[in-house]
């Protein structure tokens, strides 16, 4: 481990040294580059500088304890500067080992968020837009901006489906545990005589695609255009401006319809588009090497149940790590970092678990 840090240290060394480089300078797109790796490596050196500090203090302490001469009081004020740099030592071993995990390389990007009512009709489709306000507040929070793209509305403003982008640094990161069956158990409006329904929303996170990594050839698609449908909007059911676009070899079909420009609409489609076609990509390769290596907390099978709303209770617990939080109100008005930060620190840990049983 340590021989990779050694590499880490002084690569950070060239790059800062670099920054100073002219050429650089007039270069936005190298000083972009530079940046961007900076941003990986510095505190991957910082940490390793406080560890190299720690191993420092306890030989310099030990020197001292294994000297004939010294006096009692300096051997007692040894002693203790060794505990501490051992406990140090120790810590920072931990927090190294976390920094050298592989890093999901999708975690800085944007997310696609598509919500879809499952069983429990009306009621699903009415909690859809729960989490869609959950959602929205959340990134509101995180200083995230929410895009919509398409919804599909009921008659008690509910939504059958809705997909919506969230963009931000780290959006990935943030919210891809969010993938699966989310259960909601509450006493709907319509119910006369107070029984707690259950009902289950799905959700689906995607990492906003990169135009270099899906190459869709015009020909597999097919574009129908149709008139916008919704809760109303003078422009509503006069143009036709909403897009369908079926990728004719997958059958994956995406609509849009929020813009009152059709050119808009095709572009935001075709973002949805790539990033499922990729997402499928990817979950084909990870299906072929690694099904035995399927992880505790995961990214999303979206068959699994992965959370609990109970309303009656004020609960939310997330089935993946066992975490219940009587904290209902609080999460759906985005307080989402409650759930969010023990699933990172689970995910973590098992990374960390696994990447010490192949040492």
């Amino acid at each position: 481990m340590f021989k990779k840090l050694d590499v880490f240290e002084k690569r950070c060394k060239e790059l800062n040294t670099r920054l100073y480089d002219p050429s650089v300078a007039a270069d936005p797109e190298e000083y972009a580059r530079i940046m961007r790796q900076l941003k990986e490596l510095e505190p991957i050196a910082l940490k390793y500088g406080e560890y190299k500090e720690a191993l420092k203090r306890e030989e310099d302490s030990l020197e001292i304890l294994n000297e004939g001469g010294a006096d009692s009081e300096l051997k007692e004020l040894a002693q203790l500067e060794l505990d501490e740099a051992q406990a140090a030592k120790q810590t920072l071993s931990e927090e190294l080992k976390l920094l050298l995990l592989p890093k999901d390389p999708n975690d800085d990007r944007n997310v696609i968020v598509e919500i879809r009512g499952g069983a429990g009709g009306e009621e699903a489709a009415l909690f859809c837009g729960v989490l869609f306000r959950m959602y929205s507040m959340y990134a509101e929070k995180k200083g995230f901006k929410t895009e919509l793209l398409n919804a599909n509305e009921t008659e008690l403003g509910g939504y059958k489906e809705i997909s919506f982008m969230i963009n931000g640094a780290g959006a990935y990161s943030r919210l891809k545990f969010e993938s699966g069956v989310h259960r909601v158990q509450r006493v709907p409006e319509t119910e006369s005589q107070g029984r707690i329904h259950t009902s289950t929303v799905t959700v689906a996170v995607l990492p906003e695609a990169e135009d270099v990594e899906i190459d869709i050839n015009p020909a597999d698609l097919q574009i129908d255009t149709f008139r916008s449908s919704g809760a109303g909007g003078q422009h509503i059911n006069k143009t036709e401006s909403a897009i369908r676009i079926t990728h004719i070899p997958t059958g994956v079909v995406v609509e849009c319809q929020d813009e009152r420009s059709q050119y808009k609409n095709k572009d935001k489609a075709m973002k949805v588009l790539k990033s499922r076609l990729l997402n499928a990509k990817r979950q084909e390769q990870h299906d072929a090497v690694a099904q035995e290596r399927k992880s505790q907390v995961g990214t999303g099978d979206r068959s699994e149940r992965i959370r609990t709303y109970n309303y009656p209770q004020g609960r939310v617990t997330d089935h993946r790590i066992g975490l219940t939080l009587y904290k209902i109100d609080d999460i759906l008005n985005g307080a989402l970092d409650e759930v969010i930060d023990p699933l990172i620190a689970a995910s973590r840990a098992q990374q960390l678990a696994s990447a010490n049983d192949t040492v």
